[in-house]
């Protein structure tokens, strides 16, 4: 698909904010073998994990529009949904299998130096749609200087209520932050509302759907931030 321009000058924001799941943690690789113990211990190995995976998100993510619940009770009722819409006669709590996944998930090859190199030069801060202590769980073993949860905003990433909350806590203007995430309907959706500058981290190389709103940048991989950020 065809990429957002390059900036004539490279940009030099203040704060550089990161979407977590998709972006820098391979979130869907990371999580099938467990959905997979989720549906062979609801009798259903014969359903496709990936399949299964993708209307388990989707159902999180119509959740996150409604008022706010913890994210570890959406993935619940979302599994619940997933269930009955497969046909599958399976408890919602067998979703303890993703929570107990958490520590194992991996990160992208290129978050490491990523992050590292453009910490030199701003601010980094975390935006996820989690709950504090799943977040804690992952192997994203470094410090940021602003982690926004949707725990701590009490919403989530569509409706810009996770947004604002990074908004509000910067410490910086608006037009100074830099935001990095690989959802178009919560990154895209919740931030390009908001007016902040978002690169979309299309890793997995889908279309644009036409009903979101344009990103500034589209990056193949987060490592391609380089190319445009001021060191």
């Amino acid at each position: 698909m065809p990429t957002a321009a390059m900036p004539d000058e490279r940009l030099r924001p203040k704060l550089m904010s990161f979407d977590v799941f998709g972006t820098l943690i391979s979130v869907r690789d990371s999580s099938y073998d467990a959905f997979a113990r989720i549906l062979a211990a609801a009798g259903a190995r014969h359903v496709d994990v990936k399949a299964f995976w993708e209307h388990w998100e989707e159902r999180n993510i119509a959740h996150y529009w409604e008022p706010y619940r913890r994210y570890r009770e959406i993935c619940a009722l979302s599994l619940a949904e997933s269930f009955a819409h497969f046909g599958i006669a399976g408890d919602e709590r067998l979703i303890a299998h993703y929570f107990d996944a958490f520590p194992s998930f991996f990160l992208y090859d290129d978050v490491v130096r990523t992050l590292d190199r453009l910490s030199r030069s701003c601010r980094l801060a975390v935006v996820s749609n989690i709950d504090d202590d799943l977040l804690a769980m992952t192997p994203l073993k470094r410090s940021f200087d602003l982690v926004c949860t949707a725990e701590r905003a009490k919403g989530y990433k569509p409706d810009g209520t996770l947004f604002r909350y990074l908004v509000a806590n910067a410490g910086v203007a608006k037009d100074e932050i830099f935001h990095s995430g690989q959802s178009q309907f919560t990154d895209l959706v919740g931030g390009k509302r908001l007016g902040l500058t978002i690169a979309w981290i299309n890793r997995r190389g889908v279309a644009l759907d036409d009903v979101v709103p344009r990103p500034d940048f589209v990056l193949e991989d987060l490592a391609s931030l380089e190319g445009i950020i001021e060191f």
